[in-house]
């Protein structure tokens, strides 16, 4: 790790990118969100994060260093709050100031979940919230909507599209009225700038739920004021300073003179404008599909079932399983019932072939990425092939101690119904085989892609590749790919890498009337139950 800060500091200084050089670089920040994983870090979690603070400010980036949740930050590093709100937080030294770093204006999208969105009037009360009780800097999370292009979304299960409800969505287009609301935020916050940074608020109670947060000169007079009101239900009108002012419900205005409300949270003067997707484009389909389990030169036997990523080493999402059972003469039922066939799986979804047919595929979610297969197949006297095809959906990117959090097929698999009684496969031998021809013949790319031979539009054959020629739509919109009708799999335009793409619905239910009152969580206001939880995926076209 040192050695890797030390490396971007470097180059950071190189292209004199620091604020002391004429860069647009005010601070630093090293780690991320460590405190709240010293409880369960043992006894090297606490003398590490202070070994990597003093690391930090070895470097001398000549401004200051900054650990969110890092309650224990030792001096000078500033510990800084990550969060929907931090009105509530203090600096652990009275001569630091209070941070923001990450105030999250909406959450992430995961595959088989609804879209989070956060009413941009909460996220204006947030803010307004955290300057009136002194706080000195908000960064949010995310203010431009950002794409999980390639493999790099983790998770597991989190959606290539990573908007986050963000005032600016990932396609660069403003999202109206959260971008225009909170830059008029900012415009009556600025104007008050001098005096909230002079000093701290006094606090006057103007009744049950509503207060004031006066910002004074130096004479004494009130030069700044917030007026809250903290009802989640209730509008009130408030006497202030020998003036009335009208307070929507869980709302601040902004008195940058202690005079003139020239902002409240909760109205909103921008108009609501919605992106509308015009299909440009239909393509004129290509397919190819692979042979189920194509073993190559690079596929290996071991005994028993074996934790995916600690064979594929994220190199790719797939990783063939593949034994053979013998059934001997009689073993199979008379009365024409099938063996059953069940596959216990750590995640994240699995298709089963037997005897080089499918037999269907099965898949976990974000909350549950644990899955099993349960199904009656088709086997015959002799020697049968199973082919379990795993695949991953992200590594893990958010707990602690990653390397206890497997994936693939751990068993145990068995076979049932037949007249010798249930076998286990869990311990025969197995053979694997990392990512599939595709992936290695490259066929994503020009010179990949003329390796095979490429028929009409593909059915659903599973282990199909497709491939189209198209033109991009003139003018400067951005480019969508819609990708509702198909499955699950990987996108690539041009040879680059677009993401993971699945047709996975979120439930039912969950998606009423959302309030902007109320303390906002993750699962409060929601779109998207029983739809695609991602229809449309970003393409860097346009």
């Amino acid at each position: 790790m040192q050695r890797f800060v030390e490396k971007i500091v470097s180059m950071m200084k190189s292209e004199r990118l620091f604020e002391w050089q004429g860069g647009p670089i005010i601070m630093s920040q090293v780690e991320n969100e460590f405190g709240p994983m010293e409880s369960v870090g043992g006894s090297g979690a606490k003398p590490y994060a202070n070994w990597a603070a003093k690391m930090a400010v070895a470097t001398n980036t000549g401004v200051p260093w900054v650990m969110c949740k890092q309650e224990d930050a030792p001096d000078p590093v500033i510990n800084t709050c990550n969060g929907f709100y931090c009105d509530y937080f203090t600096p652990n030294k009275k001569n630091k100031p209070a941070m923001w770093t990450e105030a999250w204006t909406g959450w992430f999208t995961s595959f088989g979940g609804a879209v989070p969105h956060r009413p941009v009037e909460d996220m204006a009360f947030a803010v307004a919230r955290f300057i009136q009780k002194g706080g000195s800097f908000v960064n949010y999370y995310m203010y431009h909507g950002g794409t999980n292009f390639g493999r790099t979304a983790g998770g597991p299960f989190i959606a290539t599209s990573y908007d986050y409800d963000a005032p600016i969505d990932e396609f660069g287009l403003l999202r109206q009225p959260k971008w225009g609301h909170l830059r008029d935020l900012h415009k009556a916050i600025k104007q008050a700038e001098p005096i909230l940074v002079s000093g701290d608020p006094t606090i006057q109670s103007l009744g049950n739920y509503e207060k004031a947060y006066v910002f004074k000169s130096k004479n004494g007079a009130c030069a700044a004021a917030f007026l809250s009101n903290y009802h989640m239900n209730a509008a009130v009108k408030v006497r202030f300073n020998g003036r009335h002012y009208d307070l929507p419900a869980w709302s601040i205005s902004i008195l940058p003179d202690c005079k003139t409300a020239v902002f409240n949270t909760a109205t909103v003067k921008e108009p609501t404008l919605l992106p509308k997707m015009h299909p440009v484009v239909r393509f004129a389909w290509q397919s190819y599909s692979e042979d189920t389990n194509s073993l190559d030169g690079n596929a290996f036997t071991k005994n028993g079932l074996v934790e995916q990523l600690s064979m594929t080493w994220d190199k790719s999402d797939y990783l063939w399983y593949t034994t053979y059972v013998s059934i001997g003469a009689n073993e199979l039922s008379k009365n024409g019932q099938w063996p059953q066939l069940t596959i216990y799986s750590a995640g994240h979804s699995m298709q089963v072939f037997v005897n080089g047919k499918s037999y269907g595929s099965v898949y976990g979610g974000y909350n549950n990425p644990k899955l099993t297969y349960d199904g009656h197949v088709k086997m015959w006297q002799g020697s049968n092939k199973i082919s379990i095809l795993s695949s991953a959906v992200g590594l893990p990117n958010d707990g602690n101690h990653f390397e206890r959090w497997n994936v693939g097929v751990l068993g145990p698999v068995t076979v049932s119904g037949l007249s010798s009684g249930k076998r286990d496969l869990s311990h025969q031998k197995w053979t694997y085989q990392v990512g599939l021809k595709g992936e290695s013949l490259g066929l994503h790319t020009v010179t990949g892609s003329s390796s095979v031979e490429w028929g009409g539009p593909g059915n659903k054959q599973p282990l199909t590749w497709h491939k189209a020629l198209f033109t991009v739509p003139a003018g400067s919109d951005p480019v969508a790919l819609d990708m509702g009708s198909m499955g699950k799999g990987q996108m690539w335009v041009n040879g680059h890498h677009v993401g993971r793409y699945w047709s996975y619905k979120a439930p039912a239910g969950g998606c009423g009337r959302c309030s902007y009152a109320g303390t906002y969580r993750q699962d409060k206001c929601r779109s998207n139950c029983g739809e695609l939880s991602q229809r449309w995926y970003c393409t860097k076209l346009g």
